[in-house]
């Protein structure tokens, strides 16, 4: 009688020490899909201001267009294209952004201080998406990579996380203040 009770008390366990660790994925899961959906949020918000800064006027017809296309592209890009779209972006505003003078031509603009706000806050909140999103992945790997969880398929049929992987460096002169009174705007 001992040893039916032990056998049973080891398989109760065992069921709990599984569903625990089914549970376990299933939240890292949605906390990386909810990461995933900030990352699309902020990568689709600095394509859009640059978008609009692009056809605002502010910059040669040459940046204009550069920033115009690589924005354009962002935003369109599938899935397979986005980290190489979201990269082009990236080095178009590093190099119509080298300048600081680019900035004040931004600043000196009707409503340019309020888009060179926003802009700024958009290059700085991509790399920390992209961050989180990717410790959420490296999380949900760990635990996918045990033994238990592949054998037992308890991720289900949901995908392999995969990091998003991208050049996110913004542009020094958009890292510095703003004004050169040497007040941040933010």
């Amino acid at each position: 009688m001992t040893t039916v009770i032990s056998v049973v008390a080891a398989l109760l366990l065992i069921g709990v020490y599984l569903s625990w660790t089914a549970g376990r994925l299933d939240r890292l899961h949605a906390r990386m899909d909810a990461a995933r959906a900030a990352l699309d949020a902020q990568l689709l918000r600095r394509a859009s201001i640059t978008q609009e800064l692009a056809t605002a006027g502010v910059f040669d017809p040459a940046a204009s267009m550069v920033l115009y296309q690589a924005a354009h592209a962002a935003r369109l890009a599938e899935d397979e294209q986005r980290e190489v779209a979201e990269s082009e972006l990236t080095q178009a505003l590093r190099a119509v952004f080298a300048e600081r003078a680019q900035v004040g031509a931004v600043l000196d603009a009707p409503g340019g201080e309020a888009s060179a706000e926003e802009l700024v806050a958009a290059v700085r909140r991509v790399p920390m998406a992209r961050r989180f999103h990717n410790d959420a992945v490296r999380a949900a790997r760990a635990v996918r990579r045990h033994r238990t969880v592949r054998w037992l398929r308890l991720a289900g049929h949901a995908p392999f996380p995969l990091a998003f992987e991208m050049d996110d460096e913004p542009p020094p002169a958009l890292l510095e203040p703003l004004r050169g009174d040497g007040s941040a705007t933010h």
